[in-house]
């Protein structure tokens, strides 16, 4: 067949172009799991001798210990490993909350982003990335509503939407088992600190998250104290929260010495930030709410400050901060003054007390599904759709 004579001949710059334009409309992201997970990273970097030559590299130069004194200057063999390193796939790798082997994932992520000084990291960037779920999980308000219509529970579920929450945990095999677990590991007379926080990250990461999100974030009326106090204690605070209350930027330096709380905190703070020029947020509300979360069971596990109101806080204190005071009242404010955190906890409360307002007509509802959207400020590779790399290429060939 001949060639159509308005066609022209690909210029070799187009040529080079072409393999990177028909990869482009290769998804990103699989259902259910990570393209790019820091565990896969390695294994491929090590498959490379360049790449796992520049790895070993960078330990051997760019990680210092505690006991050993910081170099005036980066050491040359940390500055060739880093530029060795930064086309790998260890740079754009990510872990996940519900991965498995997620403690080895986040070893490997911050191994990698760990800055030249100890203790200073690179936070701007969270480390997970979230993966789609495939179908929404489905509330059974049918047999909430049965419940309620028993005349000795009736005044309590209509009015106490905490108190439903805390239902339809329990008829949920999962949730109440998960439920159960942290409430004897946090009760008072079996607390011990380190387990019951281990059992709140555990039920904050497996139990379904509608029901785990309604059980933190369930509105109530105002000056319900039993409703609230309810919220409030979701989190078992006299067990999971300090018995002495610290200094903000101590508690923030126990959370940096642990690689999962650090991981969380950088994750609330990418998802969390506002914007104060735009008076917006850098990502929406549904991954504030999950970034938020994922704080608790951590050294910088946050709860509601009262049962009179929706306001959150860290359990910590800028008292005797010295010349900190200003960073140490900044570290508290990312909590009790955050607008996208406030206004995140508002909406998800108020869609949560209109779900019970109607009379559902169907046994289940749909309480959502996740979306696999670009995380906030995450940097990503150019990824058009396939529209755009046919137009793009219709351009590239088209007489002028």
């Amino acid at each position: 067949m001949a060639r159509p004579s308005n066609l022209q001949p690909l210029s070799p710059a187009v040529l080079l172009l072409l393999p990177l334009l028909l990869r482009a409309v290769e998804p990103l992201t699989t259902k259910g799991r990570l393209l790019n997970s820091c565990i896969q990273a390695k294994r491929k970097c090590q498959a490379n001798p360049t790449c796992n030559a520049a790895y070993h590299q960078h330990l051997d130069f760019c990680i210092y210990s505690p006991h050993t004194p910081l170099p005036s200057e980066e050491p040359a063999g940390c500055l060739e490993a880093a530029k060795q390193l930064r086309n790998s796939s260890l740079m754009g790798c990510s872990c996940h909350r519900r991965m498995k082997h997620q403690a080895t994932c986040l070893d490997i992520y911050w191994t990698i982003h760990k800055t030249r000084n100890l203790g200073d990291y690179e936070l701007d960037v969270s480390p997970y990335e979230d993966t789609v779920t495939s179908k929404p999980w489905k509330m059974n308000l049918g047999k909430l509503n049965r419940l309620s219509a028993d005349e000795e529970s009736k005044p309590r579920l209509d009015s106490d939407i905490c108190l439903k929450f805390t239902t339809l945990c329990t008829m949920n095999d999962k949730c109440e088992r998960l439920r159960k677990a942290y409430g004897e590991a946090c009760s008072g007379s079996h607390c011990q600190r380190s387990i019951c926080l281990e059992q709140l990250r555990n039920f904050f990461e497996k139990a379904p998250e509608p029901l785990a999100q309604g059980l933190l974030l369930c509105p109530c009326a105002p000056g319900d104290r039993a409703c609230g106090d309810r919220r409030r204690n979701t989190i078992a605070p006299s067990c999971a929260l300090p018995a002495v209350v610290p200094n903000c930027l101590e508690l923030r330096h126990t959370c940096l010495s642990d690689p999962l709380c650090r991981s969380r905190l950088a994750d609330f703070q990418t998802h969390c930030h506002p914007v104060e020029v735009l008076s917006t947020c850098v990502a929406e509300q549904s991954r504030c709410l999950r970034a938020y979360m994922g704080l608790i069971g951590t050294s910088m596990t946050p709860n509601f400050v009262s049962s009179v109101n929706t306001s959150v806080a860290l359990s910590c204190t800028c008292r005797g901060s010295g010349n900190l005071q200003e960073e140490c009242e900044r570290q508290e404010g990312s909590f009790s003054r955050n607008p996208c955190l406030m206004k995140a906890i508002a909406a998800k409360m108020h869609y949560h007390s209109q779900l019970f307002l109607q009379d559902w007509a169907e046994p289940t509802i749909s309480a959502g599904e996740h979306q696999n959207k670009t995380p906030a400020l995450r940097p990503q590779l150019w990824v058009p759709s396939f529209f755009s790399c046919t137009l793009t290429l219709t351009l590239l060939l088209k007489p002028w």
